[in-house]
């Protein structure tokens, strides 16, 4: 059985203008944390007689029942309006040509008004593409699930469906304050969506996930994590400046550095959970950066604003810098001694 439709009052709705501040403040403004990912405390172990071929390491890796050609992924940032939809076409286009997954930013705004619809469509631009859509943890204990997250799905025709936890950027920008009964309603939405051959993965936007958090999201029966973690895009940091709020602006400065950083992130749920399907996003830069999230046990990599820094140049710097990240991972995988993904497993070491 499904949670009965809900068309939230006009005064709940999210507000569509603020996905072009958004935007904004990601491509130029100071968003970043302070804190590292953790990543630059572990080295991969140098491998002087690798036996390998460079050019025959195999990338592939499985997501959501798919062959990826690379362990990389175009992560969610944004869609919604015809300047985000624009980027979101670069960037989908990529994925495309390089066989790696996507997903869209929070589509709430189109649910809420379905003309908006449109500015979430990629399909046409990419039909072998995985893509995920995506919904707002928040929105289920306000009464939304299956119908809601199959209009996300059918919307831009997603292989999965993220559902996002972002506690402490809605704090800040004083959205939605009420989280309780989220996990149960969780649980009944990838029962629901399993049925339909849908995978839900829970997905944090920065903040990270303790163990606790991934034991919970283990028992909710999610098809998969993104663990991203503090050390990239701080989102309490975007919210303190896209607000006109003094007190909304105060309570991102304050919490700008709030988070678990994501190399910890990574641990947390390998920890508590080996085998699920794990994305580890948050301040990775560079194929080094990749290889090591993917050895810490990360199955895929992901990134978002270095994605859209290079989408908002045009298709050629996208191009260049996937091809550049990718040539990255391979060195260091070769020099690793791994051929393939699942290789990197055990070639990390504290520094």
């Amino acid at each position: 059985m499904g949670f009965e439709a809900h068309e939230p009052a006009g005064d709940d709705c999210r507000d569509p203008e603020s996905k072009g501040r958004h935007l904004d403040v990601c491509l130029s403004g100071p968003v970043g944390y302070r804190k590292s990912t953790g990543l630059e405390c572990y080295d991969l172990l140098n491998q002087a007689l690798p036996e390998l071929c460079l050019d025959e390491i195999d990338l592939s890796v499985s997501l959501a029942g798919r062959i990826l050609r690379a362990p990389l992924m175009i992560a969610p940032m944004t869609g919604g309006d015809a300047r985000t939809h624009e980027l979101n076409r670069i960037l989908v286009a990529a994925a495309q040509r390089w066989g790696l997954p996507m997903g869209v930013g929070s589509q709430r705004v189109a649910i809420e008004d379905p003309s908006r619809a449109r500015y979430f469509q990629l399909r046409e631009e990419a039909p072998d593409a995985v893509l995920f859509a995506n919904i707002g943890g928040a929105q289920l204990v306000k009464g939304w699930g299956g119908a809601e997250a199959r209009r996300a799905v059918e919307m831009i025709r997603a292989d999965a469906l993220f559902v996002h936890l972002n506690p402490m950027q809605e704090a800040v920008q004083g959205g939605d304050l009420d989280f309780r009964g989220l996990a149960g309603r969780l649980a009944r939405l990838c029962e629901e969506l399993a049925a339909d051959g849908v995978p839900v993965f829970a997905r944090e936007v920065c903040f990270g996930l303790s163990e606790g958090a991934a034991r919970e999201l283990l028992a909710c029966g999610v098809a998969g994590v993104d663990c991203a973690g503090a050390g990239g895009t701080s989102w309490a940091r975007v919210e303190a400046l896209c607000t006109d709020g003094e007190g909304e602006r105060h309570l991102g400065q304050v919490f700008g550095e709030w988070g678990i950083p994501t190399a910890e992130s990574i641990v947390n749920v390998r920890r508590v959970a080996p085998d699920l399907p794990l994305i580890a996003c948050g301040g990775l830069r560079t194929g080094l950066d990749v290889a090591k999230a993917l050895a810490l046990g990360a199955d895929v990599a992901a990134m978002a604003r270095p994605f859209l820094i290079k989408a908002a140049q045009g298709p050629e710097a996208l191009d260049a810098f996937i091809a550049q990240v990718l040539r990255e991972l391979r060195a260091a995988m070769f020099a690793s001694g791994a051929g393939d993904v699942s290789a990197l497993r055990g070639t990390l070491a504290p520094r």
